[in-house]
């Protein structure tokens, strides 16, 4: 066993500990990774065709069954469904595994799509591969040494185990506690400043990972985060850098490449230390990946996102063949850039949290409304969908978004104290009525008025009936005077109400609706709203297709704008 040169302790700091384990000469104690043959384990699986050109036909083996239309394949299926390289069924030490291998038509175990990495058969499983069907007809171990215990997962050549202060300290010294270079320092300062600079959750993690991957030089990067109740690892964030030129969409693959690797992030986590693996091919999940079989992932970093009151994910970084593997130094680096941002990061999770806490408490409150008018049922939920689309088409800050996202739901929440015989009432309004309805608005504004934290929403609630021209209700506002997020939630409301039947008229088809729309244009409705909300055109139509009866109606009558209460 070799060791990197040793690093100074100092009593009041955890130290770090980095220990290289070599393959070819491993101690009794870590003895290096036997293939299943090796431990004396003999592992036989036997696939019978179902269908096709493959009805009828067995094949045997005790390591490897590759599936495609190579002719060095074990498995040669020359069908159009088929792909070049399609699957394999490989023997692990953790018995027999199937994955797909980037195949065009996919490959599916009992009638689900398999994605990345290797998944375990069992006896009668059903393997789809293209249009023919393959059954595991059986499996068969033999252990013939029950002595030898089980290999760890991964390769690792270095871990740093540190405490939060002592990752922390990594900020300004690195590994030999000289101070940084500047570029590093600057990075490190850089991600400190995202912290109380970006507000959205995703916009920090994206900056966080940006840092990291062009620092480090990494050719890919992953910011992956226990979540859910079970506290599951899953990618929330992936970036790429040198090398890898195509953007990545979160969790996914591009040309079957796994955007992380799974064993790795779950040791570092579940093990509360970081980790570098030189030689990714040693890893066993992802030595059979498309990724490393390919040899575009060579060295390996993880570290752990930690505060001292929780462990959060993993900081996931990889390097290609063509660049130098990690070093220790580079594990100390990426550890201390993970110390730094971790709090920001439980902070902003923590403000999710509780921002989603009171969006479902707004939205119970605002459902109190439509339980007392059984012919508004769902308004609500439109309205708020329809705003949101126009806000974000009319490029709204975050801010904006997110007070649309908390005031649109509320705004017919005055209609608690409007009577029950008026909201409910199956007959058009009389003129009298019709001003109490009106009373809405202000009521609201009164409602909201007593919650301090909520005044951003207040023009919402009280102006969504004003008019570009300034015959609307209350304060007959007119133009830019009226709040821009009221005017936004004006079109969709008048949008909803068009189209949605009520006991005395039936709604309007949805194009006859966007006329009425365009004709108000400058009159009811502030003209770039009216227009923005025109080019959503479509996205409102799929958003209202499941749930509109009046979609596919079509009407040659002149429309009327519906006065909404």
């Amino acid at each position: 066993m070799r060791f990197f040169r040793p690093i100074p302790t100092f009593p009041e700091v955890a130290s770090y500990s980095f220990v290289k384990h070599s393959l070819a000469n491993r101690c009794a104690s870590q003895p290096r990774r036997r293939r299943p043959e090796e431990l004396g384990v003999e592992r036989r699986i036997r696939l019978r065709g179902m269908n096709g050109i493959a009805k009828g036909q067995v094949w045997e083996s005790a390591t490897l069954l590759r599936v495609g239309r190579i002719d060095l394949f074990e498995i040669v299926l020359n069908d159009d469904s088929v792909s070049r390289r399609h699957a394999e069924f490989r023997a692990t030490e953790q018995g027999w595994r199937i994955g797909d291998l980037g195949s065009t038509n996919g490959t599916f175990l009992n009638g689900q799509r398999l994605g990345s990495g290797q998944w375990p058969l069992r006896v009668k499983d059903m393997v789809a591969i293209g249009d023919l069907t393959l059954v595991v007809e059986a499996l068969e171990e033999e252990r013939r040494d029950t002595e030898t215990p089980p290999p760890d997962e991964l390769r690792v050549e270095a871990t740093a185990k540190s405490t939060w202060e002592a990752a922390i300290e990594g900020l300004a010294l690195d590994s030999n506690r000289s101070p940084r270079p500047g570029e590093q320092l600057l990075a490190l300062l850089r991600a400190g400043h995202h912290l109380v600079h970006i507000e959205s959750e995703d916009e920090l993690l994206k900056s966080i990972l940006f840092d990291a991957v062009h620092v480090l030089d990494a050719q890919r990067g992953a910011i992956v985060l226990a979540d859910g109740p079970d506290g599951a690892l899953k990618p929330s964030k992936i970036m790429t850098g040198r090398g890898e030129p195509r953007a990545m969409a979160a969790g996914r693959e591009v040309s079957g490449r796994p955007c992380f690797s799974q064993s790795a992030a779950l040791r570092c986590f579940s093990r509360g230390e970081s980790i570098l693996c030189q030689s990714a091919q040693e890893d066993p999940e992802l030595a059979v990946a498309q990724s490393i079989a390919d040899g575009t992932m060579s060295s390996v970093l993880c570290v752990l996102l930690r505060t001292p009151r929780t462990r959060l994910g993993v900081l996931h970084l990889d390097r290609g063949p063509w660049q130098k593997p990690f070093t220790a130094d580079d594990l100390h680096l990426a550890d201390a850039l993970a110390a730094n941002v971790s709090f920001g990061i439980e902070c902003s999770q923590l403000l999710r949290k509780q921002r989603d806490l009171f969006l479902n408490t707004i939205t119970t409150l605002a459902s109190t409304v439509e339980l007392r008018d059984e012919y508004t049922g769902g308004h609500t939920l439109r309205v708020s969908n329809f705003s949101l689309m126009l806000g974000q088409k009319l490029q709204l800050t975050h801010a904006d978004l997110e007070w649309l996202r908390v005031g649109t739901p509320l705004h017919d929440i005055g209609k608690i104290g409007i009577d029950d015989a008026i909201l409910r009432k199956p007959d058009k309004l009389t003129p009298e009525e019709f001003e109490q309805m009106k009373t809405h608005t202000t009521k609201g504004a009164e409602i909201l008025g007593t919650i301090p934290d909520l005044d951003p929403i207040l023009p919402i609630v009280r102006s969504h009936h004003e008019r570009w021209d300034g015959r609307g209700y209350p304060d007959r506002l007119a133009g830019e005077a009226i709040p821009r997020l009221a005017r936004i939630v004006a079109v969709a409301d008048a949008f909803d109400a068009m189209t949605s039947d009520r006991p005395y008229r039936r709604g309007m088809a949805p194009e006859v609706a966007f006329a009425e729309v365009q004709k108000q244009s400058g009159k009811q409705f502030d003209p770039e709203c009216a227009e923005a909300f025109l080019a959503i055109r479509q996205q409102v139509m799929e958003a209202i297709r499941p749930n509109s009866v009046t979609s596919s109606r079509t009407t040659t009558r002149v429309a009327k704008m519906v006065k909404v209460g």
